[in-house]
């Protein structure tokens, strides 16, 4: 154990975040995406939920401040207007934890796929929420 790490943050996931650079991806997933299959390395946390592991990630990580969307999430196909409680739930902390609090902004599911297949890392979770799915782009420490 370390003293101010979310215990969630297992050391593969700590790894991850600690080698990310300015400007890589991390994607936190829902328990039906498809972690394993859509390409970069997929870090299991199936006993989080995608909330819990958001708020433990953005206790340690910036979200970048140089580019206009770096919280992005998956629209609800066919209604993307539609926002599902799992996305509240991710605007509600980000507005508590992060250092930079942006809007969470909408992507279509397969551009999130696309967007997904080059992120750093994923971190599939346990999330049962439909489309409890959210891509944060890291930023720097000044």
């Amino acid at each position: 154990m370390l003293r101010n790490i979310d215990p969630i943050l297992s050391p593969d996931l700590l790894h991850a975040l600690r080698a990310m650079g300015h400007g890589d991806d991390i994607v936190i997933a829902d328990a039906n995406f498809p972690g394993t299959s859509v390409g970069p390395e997929c870090i299991r946390a199936d006993g989080s939920t995608a909330s819990e592991v958001l708020r433990a990630v953005l206790s340690v990580m910036p979200l970048d401040s140089f580019v206009p969307n770096p919280a992005l999430t998956m629209q609800v196909v066919g209604e993307p207007d539609i926002v599902p409680d799992a996305v509240a739930d991710f605007q509600n902390i980000i507005d508590e934890v992060a250092d930079n609090r942006v809007p969470v902004v909408g992507l279509g599911r397969f551009a999130f796929y696309e967007r997904a297949a080059s992120a750093y890392v994923i971190v599939q979770t346990g999330e049962r929420r439909l489309y409890g799915n959210i891509i944060l782009k890291k930023g720097v420490i000044s």
